[in-house]
């Protein structure tokens, strides 16, 4: 009987994932429209320029600007792929080199088609990843790394989640004896999002030693490098 994850990533081999989606680029120009596209056999997400006369509608750009070098490219393999609570449409994938990527759909149903999609290929690859490195472990013990390597990203999830709570809730807080601007409340909210950020780090380390004992020193689609614009 087929799995839900070989379902999921046959459904995107037949049907590449690909739409228009808000790319939050920095505190200076905040959200930017890209066309994306998800590549299920070599687990890249690519993202392209829009044409200006396409901004806000799901039109794939010309021919011509999907065949030149994306504008940026994200390594799916060992992500971790997220909804945010701060609006029903907004998610984010926490990569392996400790990046981050904010994106933004058009509306709940279109995150949720995103979020399930990309976490199938990821999924795919992190496993195909694992499987292929070279380990000295025996097989038990390496399965054992494995799935402490699949508990990290799980917790990491979840970090990212109350990390983003504690955000909101210190925002919003509505008290007599306590403000937003509360100094003891700002240092906590910046002390959580700095040690989450550290174990995206410290994860993307983990990650990046499993690459350097593969037993292939061989050009891979994983040297590509990556640019967040």
């Amino acid at each position: 009987m087929e799995s839900n994850l070989n379902r999921m990533i046959n459904q995107t081999l037949r049907h590449p994932l690909s739409g228009q989606l808000s790319k939050y680029t920095n505190v200076m120009k905040g959200w930017q429209y890209r066309w994306f596209t998800v590549d299920a056999k070599t687990g890249f997400l690519s993202y392209y320029l829009c044409d200006s006369s396409a901004v806000g509608e799901d039109i794939a750009p010309s021919p011509h600007v999907l065949a030149n070098t994306p504008r940026g490219q994200v390594q799916l393999a060992g992500a971790v792929v997220y909804p945010s609570d701060e609006d029903s449409r907004t998610f984010a994938i926490a990569c392996a080199s400790g990046d981050t990527v904010k994106l933004r759909a058009n509306d709940a149903r279109a995150r949720q088609e995103w979020v399930d999609g990309l976490r199938a290929v990821v999924e795919s690859h992190t496993m195909a990843m694992d499987i292929s490195n070279s380990s000295p472990l025996p097989a038990r013990e390496l399965l054992a790394a494995s799935d402490a390597m699949v508990s990290a990203r799980q917790a990491l999830f979840l970090t990212e989640q109350c990390n983003a709570s504690l955000a909101r809730a210190i925002e919003n807080i509505d008290c007599a004896s306590f403000s937003p601007t509360d100094p003891d409340l700002l240092l906590l909210k910046a002390i959580s999002t700095a040690s989450t950020q550290c174990l995206h780090q410290c994860l993307g380390l983990l990650q990046r030693h499993q690459e350097i004992n593969q037993p292939s020193a061989e050009l891979t689609p994983t040297s590509i490098p990556v640019t967040y614009q």
